[in-house]
């Protein structure tokens, strides 16, 4: 999920409702607050919890929620903030797998700070993503194997690239309560035909609907050259969709309609009128293709007032 912040850099509370609903609406089957498209380093630990609680009870059980819930420090002042983040009501607390161990730090030091973090957090389900902040840290299947024994890995939001081991972690994880989420779309329909439980991608932010349909489709026979034709839209469209982002995705979410001010606090770069061209030739295309494949859109045709 996105946060919608007001002009005046606050978060805009009505505004993440609005955009929950919306979420809903194109047919989400869950939602992870408090992420890195949250822009969750740049919010206030009490804004991190109100975020995270303002989307589960708008969210009112229709579809689980997950957040994140780790921020760096000690694994005890860690555990803590789990427990305070799964006090809002969500279905699991993400674990960011670069915060429990330093780069240069081996598997085994992660596997003991994970063990320990699970230790001090009761019964908490918890899951992992492989946040490419601070530092992209894998979890490889060997690791994963170790851990989920516990049986208190329920997610994990996967970013290796590699489907391959995607394969792998899916395979070491049967038997288990677990669902891989694969953030790779260039993989997309190769993870969904592995065993994936969906996709956590920062697409879902621009064009949730086809999101959505490829989850619903990509093993439809009939429908193939459909699920080939959108695999490749996914993978042309990976630059674009990457640039500046999160203020390219708050932009198109304006465009379709959906009012959203491009206000960001992370430093990413500036929303140019070459990249404004892009993204508008994006959703051009996203327009064709929803018209191809018979999918409503649910935003608004117009925009009465565009947010600057």
């Amino acid at each position: 999920m996105l946060t919608p912040f007001l002009e005046t850099g606050e978060v805009d509370y009505d505004g993440l409702k609005a955009l929950t609903d919306l979420y809903l609406e194109a047919g989400a089957a869950g939602l992870f607050a408090n992420c890195l498209s949250s822009e969750m380093y740049e919010l206030s630990a009490e804004e991190r919890l109100k975020v995270t609680q303002t989307v589960v009870e708008h969210t009112a059980g229709r579809v689980p929620v997950v957040a994140t819930g780790t921020f760096g420090g000690p694994i005890p002042e860690q555990a803590q903030f789990v427990k305070r983040i799964h006090d809002t009501g969500v279905q699991a607390v993400i674990v960011i797998t670069g915060l429990l161990a330093d780069e240069d730090e081996s598997d085994k030091v992660f596997i003991e700070r994970a063990k320990e973090l699970i230790s001090l957090t009761d019964d908490i389900p918890l899951g992992f993503y492989e946040c490419p902040v601070p530092y992209k840290r894998l979890i490889s299947s060997e690791v994963l194997a170790e851990l989920l024994p516990s049986n208190r890995i329920i997610y994990h939001k996967d970013t290796c690239l590699d489907i391959e081991e995607v394969i792998r972690r899916i395979k070491v994880a049967d038997g288990y309560r677990f669902g891989l989420y694969d953030a790779y779309m260039v993989n997309a329909v190769a993870s969904l035909n592995a065993g994936a439980a969906g996709l956590s991608c920062i697409q879902g932010n621009i064009y949730p609907e086809l999101i959505v349909w490829i989850c619903e489709n990509y093993d439809n026979a009939a429908r193939q050259e459909d699920v080939k034709a959108l695999q490749s839209f996914f993978e042309d469209s990976m630059d674009i969709v990457h640039s500046a982002y999160p203020i390219v995705a708050k932009y198109c979410l304006q465009k379709r309609g959906f009012p959203i001010s491009t206000y960001t606090r992370r430093d990413v770069g500036e929303l140019t009128g070459d990249l404004q061209e892009r993204a508008d030739q994006l959703l051009d295309e996203v327009d064709r293709i929803q018209a191809e494949l018979g999918i409503t859109s649910v935003f608004k045709k117009t925009l009465e007032a565009p947010l600057k």
